[in-house]
């Protein structure tokens, strides 16, 4: 085979996989974008924030705002939850916490087996409904969490093949030059 002939299918198979690096990572980025955008507007429509500052300042257990809430939870004082990131802060170092509490440990399936061998307990009612809408909120936040963290790969995917396609385009550019230079009569 000619010199010249390899380094022509070299640099066509650079040019093919650069503009494949470009496509995926053009195709990454508006996953990305999707779901970055997805997550915050469906944040934003709920309107939840998080306890203003002054919250903060006299943690106690059983309340609000606890001591295991400060190193996570107050970070965002006072911002709306927008971000996947605020989103998994918020359901477990907030919610969480609180369900634990509300429930004494157990799980909203522990406290409705009780439920159904006692129905006429109404305090027993009234925190399965809590922590069964808690779970829920949980839940819903976690998944929006999921989906925003799944945007975050997509993201750090896009830049690296963006780079990658770089660098093929100039191992390409290289190859076209080398090309170029090779003389016709050349065997490999």
């Amino acid at each position: 085979m000619k010199r010249r002939t390899l380094d022509l299918l070299l640099t066509w198979l650079g040019v093919i996989l650069t503009v494949a690096l470009i496509g995926a990572g053009a195709g990454l980025m508006v996953g990305y974008t999707f779901a970055n955008n997805q997550v915050t507007t469906q944040l934003a429509q709920q309107k939840i924030f998080f306890p203003d500052k002054a919250a903060f300042a006299h943690p106690v257990a059983g309340s609000e705002i606890t001591p295991s809430m400060i190193p996570s939870v107050s970070q965002y004082a006072g911002q709306q939850l927008l971000t996947g990131q605020q989103a998994e802060v918020f359901a477990n170092d907030f919610i969480a916490v609180h369900l634990q509490e509300i429930g004494g440990g157990k799980t909203y399936s522990q406290l409705s087996a009780e439920l159904q061998s006692n129905p006429s307990n109404t305090t027993l009612s009234n925190q399965v409904d809590t922590i069964f809408k808690g779970t829920m909120l949980r839940g819903s936040l976690l998944n929006a969490y999921g989906y925003w963290f799944f945007g975050q790969i997509a993201l750090y995917a896009s830049i690296g093949c963006f780079l990658l396609a770089l660098v093929m385009l100039v191992l390409t550019l290289l190859g076209l030059r080398h090309y170029r230079r090779v003389d016709d009569t050349t065997v490999i």
